[in-house]
């Protein structure tokens, strides 16, 4: 018998799922296709660091107390609504193993994160895409998205800002989903990691919400607003009895004391260092949509946060054949065909500050060029 034959049926043929902020392994590559803090973490990191070590030779406090309380307080919560993963990640793959039994349907958009449906599929779940069109601007149609909510649908998931395609949807919609999917007994996992980095964020996220819903989960992390992707800091909120069962199927241990101690010290003194952040990528992105348009980049609207989803279609390549080519110019952006048809001819690209936003702007011209534009 082969390993193979032994492997859950679920598992056996399902891929490894692809993610962007991969160039630091390519050297010297200045990186367009993740979405952090372009300001990297803050400067008194490596001391809060420091200063954190001197306690790793105990384990860490396994409720994160302190760490919650801090998380709880900024979104005005109890500590009891609030539960930890390393990353948001880990918030995403313990969701569907507490509200989703084998054999039940979870509605998934797509384009969007790529962890949502490989986790369910992990946990058994079938997947039913909800496609977002792009005549449509890519949102999420309240309407179309309830239609496709059948009796064996057990949760809906919203990614806000949406991953890859940036479009923002406001509180009010938001809540309006997750109303109704209440009354159909339906969860919703609402993913806001990347808002932080949106100004007015706070009349957006539905996160000071989340325990006044026995059918939300809101995840939240700081790898993207702190961008500290190599420091696993996520968290999920939602209300007490929910938070409750999601906690039962966390890793013990599973923020480990530095990364507590980093954490809460970050979220209760160090929020200034990405409001700062989120004011100059969106002045950077209304500037950028301009400068894509005078280069005659297939661009006909401005992203609702600080990175861009387009098609290249008009260029006669697909996503990788332009990534490719502004790879050469020392840059690298998203390939979005892992979304699947037929964003196979799209890319993902972030804002950065000015200076290094005109040095991609001309890589990017590059490589129109080096395509016959």
């Amino acid at each position: 018998m082969r390993v193979r034959d032994l492997v859950r049926d679920q598992l056996r043929d399902l891929p490894r799922t692809v993610h962007g902020g991969t160039a630091w392994k390519d050297g010297g590559l200045e990186d367009y296709s993740h979405n952090l803090n372009p300001f990297g973490p803050p400067a008194a990191l490596p001391d809060i660091v420091a200063e954190a070590v001197g306690d790793v030779a105990h384990y860490p406090d396994d409720s994160c107390q302190e760490l919650r309380s801090a998380i709880a307080e900024h979104h005005g919560l109890d500590a009891e609504e609030v539960v930890m993963g390393a990353g948001s990640s880990e918030i995403i793959r313990n969701f569907p193993h507490v509200f989703i039994n084998p054999g039940d349907r979870a509605l998934v958009p797509r384009p969007s994160f790529a962890e949502y449906s490989q986790q369910c599929s992990i946990a058994g779940a079938k997947v039913n895409d909800l496609l977002l069109l792009e005549v449509e601007d890519f949102r999420m149609d309240v309407g179309r998205l309830l239609q496709r909510i059948t009796p064996s649908t057990k949760a809906a998931y919203i990614c806000n800002p949406n991953n890859p395609t940036g479009r923002i949807e406001p509180r009010k919609k938001i809540l309006e989903i997750v109303e109704e999917c209440r009354h159909k007994d339906v969860m919703v996992f609402v993913d806001e990691t990347l808002l932080p980095l949106v100004p007015g964020d706070e009349d957006i996220s539905v996160s000071s919400f989340a325990g006044s819903y026995d059918n939300l989960i809101v995840a939240g992390s700081l790898t993207k607003s702190f961008a500290i992707p190599g420091i696993r800091i996520g968290y999920g909120l939602g209300c007490r009895e929910a938070i409750a069962q999601m906690d039962k199927v966390r890793l013990s241990w599973n923020i480990g004391t530095v990364e507590q101690k980093v954490a809460t010290e970050l979220v209760r003194e160090h929020h200034g260092h990405v409001a700062k952040a989120a004011e100059l990528m969106a002045s950077e992105a209304e500037w950028m949509f301009g400068k894509l348009k005078e280069i005659g980049f297939p661009v006909d609207r401005c992203t609702d946060s600080y990175f861009f989803f387009n098609s290249v279609q008009s260029l006669r390549c697909t996503g990788a054949q332009l990534q490719d080519r502004v790879k050469d110019s020392g840059f690298m952006i998203r390939d979005c065909a892992s979304f699947g048809r037929p964003f196979e001819r799209y890319v993902r690209f972030c804002v950065k500050d000015r200076e290094r936003n005109e040095a991609f702007l001309h890589a990017l011209h590059e490589a129109m060029g080096s395509l016959g534009w």
